[in-house]
């Protein structure tokens, strides 16, 4: 992270001197400025909002006629939701008495090679823990918030479900979890043994966070590879100090579980849904995004 250094001093001056700056790679040079309480506040503060949001939804869904929950209040619903946890990260971010910029929650650019050899780092690695874990639970089902959204009833809800499930849950998730949540809990230094620990216990805290946040919309047994996706995105976020590849990996994930498992498509369908979802999510997340700053020799 890039700072304005300090003032040069003169022979005649006195003071402390300046503390080394961080380097990339140093556990320390990507915390943000929120303490690690607001991380706990967060999701608290950030549950209550959300459903209350929904509950406001529901509401009006009710008095315009509705009889039942239809697939656009529970679309719009679950926007609202998301977007509950957005607005409260912003609130706690705005706390610390500076005001956040978007290189805090991780919106830097990087190497595209950087970029895409985390991802498939991190896919495959999570796709083979996904492997193992199916083959000993014997995982079977499927998500419950496609049906919910109604993507069998419509082309407009399957439109609005893919854009939800496939473009927004990524970015609203990915701030929230890796680029608030991670970022606060990085700041508390744990060593074991003189090694600091602090962001591998972050990244666990986050992954069980991310896997709980899901429950209701997903079956139980998914809970724990979802918990381990969380925590591997933790990773490329600390590793590559950028959140890009952090939502890319979330909308494929997403956009083939939606694709393969609930829609049945074909490979060059979903293809098209992820190289869609990715432009879009780029389109919108890009213009917020600086320069990662180089390595210091």
């Amino acid at each position: 992270m890039s700072s304005v250094p300090p003032p040069q001093m003169t022979s005649t001056e006195t003071g402390p001197p300046a503390p080394p700056a961080p380097v990339r790679g140093d556990d320390r040079s990507d915390e943000p400025p929120w303490p690690v309480w607001t991380a706990p506040a967060a999701v608290l503060v950030g549950l209550v909002v959300g459903v209350l949001g929904s509950v406001v939804v529901a509401g009006v869904g009710a008095a315009a006629g509705s009889t039942h929950t239809t697939p656009a209040v529970s679309l719009i619903s679950d926007i609202v939701f998301d977007l509950g946890f957005v607005v409260t990260a912003l609130y706690f971010a705005y706390t610390t008495g500076r005001r956040p910029r978007p290189a805090d929650f991780g919106y830097r650019r990087i190497s595209l090679w950087l970029g895409i050899g985390a991802f498939f780092a991190a896919g495959a690695g999570y796709l083979l823990v996904t492997a193992i874990y199916q083959a000993i639970v014997k995982l079977h089902g499927s998500d419950k918030l496609p049906t919910d959204l109604g993507i069998s009833t419509s082309t407009a809800a399957l439109v609005g479900a893919a854009i939800f499930v496939c473009v927004i849950a990524p970015i609203c998730e990915e701030f929230f979890f890796r680029g608030f949540i991670f970022g606060a809990l990085r700041r508390w230094h744990i060593k074991v043994h003189g090694h600091q620990i602090g962001t591998w216990v972050a990244a666990v805290e986050t992954g069980i966070l991310f896997g709980l946040a899901h429950t209701g919309s997903a079956a139980a047994q998914y809970l724990i590879p979802l918990g381990f996706l969380g925590f591997v995105l933790c990773i490329v976020r600390w590793k590559t100090r950028s959140l890009y590849p952090c939502m890319a990996l979330h909308s494929v994930n997403n956009s083939i579980a939606l694709g393969y498992n609930e829609l049945h498509w074909t490979g060059g369908e979903i293809l098209g849904l992820v190289a869609g979802s990715i432009a879009v999510i780029a389109a919108v997340t890009l213009p917020l995004s600086s320069r990662t700053p180089a390595r210091a020799s």
